[in-house]
């Protein structure tokens, strides 16, 4: 009787431990689980707060990409016109494997993949869709037969290529990585009873759709409209068999981001209902006009130069010790390029100096686009150095550059003035100076007794030097140095 007193007074203590410690146990867990739910508008909540807006898409001759100077592509001002409804900047992010695009968007890196994503199952359960942006179809791309331009009928043109998808038995078919085309030829070859060769390649669709044209390979996939559109890049593809039924294609958010989906939604439902919308439709996927841009030497996906100019440009910036895009993106803002381009207010050339400026150069309105760049280089190292040696970030220093050269250096130490009398700091242009530039509008600033150059309709500048920055950006992801 004692043994066994003296036994449950040591098993009754380590029962009530262990008890105890489960419950610890399962509290931690509790706690684990409620610490690793998301909140469904965290995201959303965040992009309102911080006014941004982080997307990744791909570089793509419709999606995103430079023609003349300009930023455009399908998925790039679909994203403008979302981010004008939030009321919040874009940030662009360039990404063209999708596995890292999905990580990205698991790890918060961005709000959103803004790509052609096919809504399946599978994805469905790590990815929140939005509303359809189309429906398309997968589609087989195949190369017309060498000497089809000299074959008198259709039906010797169709006897060589492949229009049932039983005759893909044993053939090779090239696909990017992470797409779901793989997955599709897999079952088509289950369907056919047959073998099909998937290779899954770290190359993005167009890339491959080249490399059959090329040659190169024989067979590769593509949405439909992303392969009508590269049929006006090569007139050699084939892309009439389909491989998939109709699907539907969106954009994604992080899973159980309900909040920033419906609001995307809202949005898409509205912008679906307007004329804009068919309008860029029409623009990039019916338009005669994309097959001049789709050769376009001045194309960042066909011919990867931005001007006729770029190494005047680039002679120009060397000059500044500035990269010589970013001295593009600001001769595209003034002139878009245009050499003979004069303003309202006697502002001349790719660069629209005023007659004094050009006079100080030894050059007038009969200068060569040559002349005129290394000029206006010039003015622009001329102001740099007028600038106090205290304004020390490369950066912010660019900055300050390029709003005196839009107007005028006086305005600009001006507002510096009125910066480091309201404690803000002289020598940052972003989110100080820049705030009283804007201001030099308003009466009670440029009454002010530090302000020696009074009025300025500051909005301009302050545009001009955040336009110049975001088509710098731009032109970083689609052009080479």
């Amino acid at each position: 009787m004692h043994e066994k007193r003296r036994l449950l007074g040591v098993l009754i203590p380590i029962l009530i431990l262990f008890l105890s410690s489960c419950g610890a146990s399962s509290s931690k867990k509790k706690e684990k689980v409620r610490h690793e739910t998301t909140s469904p508008n965290k995201v959303l909540d965040s992009v309102l707060a911080q006014k941004k807006i982080r997307a990744v898409t791909d570089y793509g001759s419709v999606s995103y990409l430079i023609y003349r100077g300009e930023t455009i592509g399908y998925q790039y001002e679909l994203l403008q016109q979302l981010s004008e409804f939030l009321d919040v900047e874009l940030e662009l992010i360039l990404e063209k494997d999708l596995n890292k695009s999905i990580e990205m968007l698991k790890n918060e890196e961005v709000d959103i993949i803004a790509m052609a994503l096919t809504i399946t199952a599978d994805r469905k359960s790590y990815l929140e869709f939005t509303l359809p942006i189309m429906t398309t179809q997968q589609m087989l791309v195949q190369r017309l037969p060498e000497n089809f331009r000299k074959m008198g009928t259709r039906d010797e043109i169709e006897s060589h290529l492949l229009r049932n998808q039983i005759d893909l038995a044993d053939k090779t078919v090239y696909v990017q990585s992470g797409t779901i085309y793989a997955s599709r030829l897999a079952t088509l070859a289950d369907e056919i009873g047959d073998t099909i060769h998937i290779i899954e390649e770290d190359k993005d669709i167009e890339e491959l759709i080249s490399a059959v044209a090329n040659g190169e390979i024989d067979y590769t996939v593509a949405d439909k409209y992303l392969a009508l559109v590269n049929a006006r890049y090569y007139d050699n593809i084939d892309i009439n068999t389909p491989i998939s039924f109709p699907q539907n294609i969106a954009w994604a958010v992080k899973k159980g981001q309900s909040a920033l989906a419906d609001t995307i939604n809202s949005w898409l439902n509205a912008f679906n209902d307007d004329l804009l919308s068919r309008i860029l439709y029409n623009k990039y996927f019916k338009n005669i006009r994309a097959k001049r841009i789709a050769k376009s030497q001045y194309s960042s996906f066909s011919g990867g130069s931005l001007s006729p100019f770029d190494n005047d440009i680039k002679e120009g910036s060397q000059i500044l010790g500035w990269d010589w895009r970013l001295l593009a993106a600001m001769i595209y803002q003034e002139s878009e390029f245009k050499p003979n381009v004069s303003s309202w207010v006697g502002a001349y050339g790719l660069m629209q100096m005023m007659p004094n400026t050009f006079k100080k150069y030894g050059i007038d309105t009969t200068a060569s686009p040559r002349q005129q760049i290394i000029a206006g280089s010039k003015y622009l190292r001329y102001l740099d150095r007028q600038l106090p040696e205290e304004i020390s970030d490369s950066i912010e220093r660019i900055k300050f550059t390029l709003a005196s050269y839009n107007s005028g250096l006086g305005h600009i130490l001006d507002a510096r003035r009125l910066a480091k009398k309201y404690n803000k700091n002289e020598n940052i242009w972003s989110n100080n100076v820049d705030h009283f530039v804007l201001n030099l509008s308003d009466k009670s600033y440029y009454h002010d007794t530090v302000v020696y150059y009074g009025y300025l309709r500051g909005e301009e500048t302050y545009n001009f030097v955040n336009e110049i920055f975001k088509r710098h950006e731009d032109y970083r992801n689609l052009i080479n140095e």
